[in-house]
């Protein structure tokens, strides 16, 4: 009767148990609990990836984590957690998580401030401020390649023609060799005074020789500069600013690091 009674009791026990159990874990696979952190931490990775995590999605990174569970108890009992390669690849991905907290750890700690986005912004539009040149040029290698094109233009022969055939630049060559709008301090010094030099429609009379070539160019206009809003790419300089940053806190761990 005794028996009985503490059996009884003990069942009681576990009833009164399960409800907390399963509170805490999403589902018991083969008799292995799976707590419903790690529902959370896989949320957290979509998160971090930039996508946002629905209501729907809850259901679909439960199953996702109980799948997870069934091919690592598989995979365990196939033995393939002690192989070597296994080993390695754990010993990799605990190196990646580690940095990546570090890295997490140094930005919170040494966030961006207002004062420097502003400084680096106020920075920008003091080497952006003035005029804006809107330019073609056609890059060669030889100085002879680049008189005879001089030639050519001067006896009728299109500019961005030219520069699509013969212009060895190929981010511009394929647009007729097309600059786009920017300050003349973009360019390297010998391209920059040259540009500089020509009005409105005129094409420089002899080769620019600069570190990439020779070059012929044409001044198609020139606009005030007109500078991006401070709001607008606050984002953008902040990212910025702080990647400059951990490039620093690398160098200066390596410069401290004692390698033999």
């Amino acid at each position: 009767m005794k028996k009985q009674i503490l059996s009884v009791l003990a069942t009681a026990t576990l009833l009164a148990a399960a409800p907390a159990v399963w509170a805490q874990n999403v589902a018991i696979v083969n008799g292995k609990a799976i707590p419903k952190s790690r529902v959370e931490a896989l949320a957290e990775q979509v998160k971090r990836s930039g996508r946002p995590v629905t209501p729907e999605m809850q259901g679909q990174l439960k199953d996702e984590v109980i799948a997870r569970e069934i091919f690592m108890q598989e995979a365990q009992v196939r033995g393939l957690d002690a192989t070597e390669d296994f080993k390695t690849q754990i010993e990799l991905a605990r190196q990646a998580i580690l940095i990546r907290e570090l890295f997490a750890d140094y930005q919170k700690k040494n966030p961006v401030t207002d004062e420097e986005i502003k400084a680096e912004y106020d920075k920008f539009a003091a080497a952006n401020a003035g005029k804006e040149y809107k330019a073609r040029h056609i890059l060669v290698e030889k100085e002879d390649q680049a008189k005879a094109i001089i030639a050519q233009i001067k006896k009728g022969g299109k500019f961005d023609e030219i520069a699509k055939k013969s212009s060895k630049d190929p981010g511009s060559g394929a647009k007729g060799g097309d600059l786009d709008w920017a300050n003349p301090g973009n360019y390297v010094k010998e391209f920059s005074e040259a540009l500089s030099g020509l009005t409105k429609g005129k094409m420089t009379e002899t080769p620019v020789k600069t570190q990439f070539g020779y070059h012929i160019i044409r001044l198609d206009d020139i606009r005030d500069a007109v500078l991006p809003k401070f709001d607008d790419v606050k984002p953008q300089i902040s990212q910025q600013l702080q990647q400059q940053k951990i490039g620093k806190f690398q160098e200066e761990l390596r410069a401290k690091a004692k390698i033999e």
